[in-house]
This record gives C-alpha cells, sequence and structure tokens, in this order.
C-alpha cells in the first residue's frame, strides 16, 4: 500500500462482521449495520503543539481499534476499502 496519511490521521482497515450466526442463518448486507471495529494500516507523524514540537499517536500500525460508525472517509486503494480517520475520532484499543 503506498499511502501516508498527514498530521494525526490514521488509516483504517475495517474487519468484517460475521454474515451467519450461530445456528447457520446468513444474515443480509442490507440488515448489518457497517463495522466500527478496524485494524490501523498506517498512520501519520503527529500533530503539531503552539511550540512546533510534533505529538506522537497513541496508536500503532496493527492495532485492533473501535471508532464512531460514522468516522472518517472512505477511500478506495489497491481495490481495497479503507477509511482515513483522525485519530480522536478512534475512541478505544482492543487488545
Amino acid at each position: 500500500m503506498n499511502i501516508r496519511p498527514l498530521h494525526d490521521r490514521v488509516v483504517v482497515r475495517r474487519v468484517e462482521e460475521k454474515k451467519t450466526t450461530s445456528s447457520g442463518l446468513i444474515i443480509p448486507d442490507s440488515a448489518t449495520e457497517k463495522p466500527s471495529e478496524g485494524v490501523v494500516v498506517a498512520i501519520g507523524n503527529g500533530k503539531k503543539n503552539d511550540n512546533g514540537d510534533t505529538i506522537a499517536l497513541d496508536v500503532t500500525i496493527g492495532d485492533k481499534v473501535l471508532f464512531a460508525q460514522y468516522a472518517g472517509t472512505e477511500i478506495k486503494v489497491d481495490g481495497k476499502k479503507l477509511l482515513i480517520m483522525k485519530e480522536g475520532d478512534i475512541v478505544a484499543v482492543i487488545k
């Protein structure tokens, strides 16, 4: 992937939810919500403070994160759908 987000932005690949229930029923796309879970695939350098110092991001590449359902801007890179969002749109890191 040839993309590097700027400042405090991160690129996230959504983790797809299961399309079947435990009993084997298939859930159609129209009945599911967009997943609000993903994996960080690229990060920016960080935001600059008033003194010009760069503040590093709290997330790193490979972190599994939760974010607001409609956060970010959807883009397509190499045929894959990705999201670019500010680090502030990420609400938690899943350990």
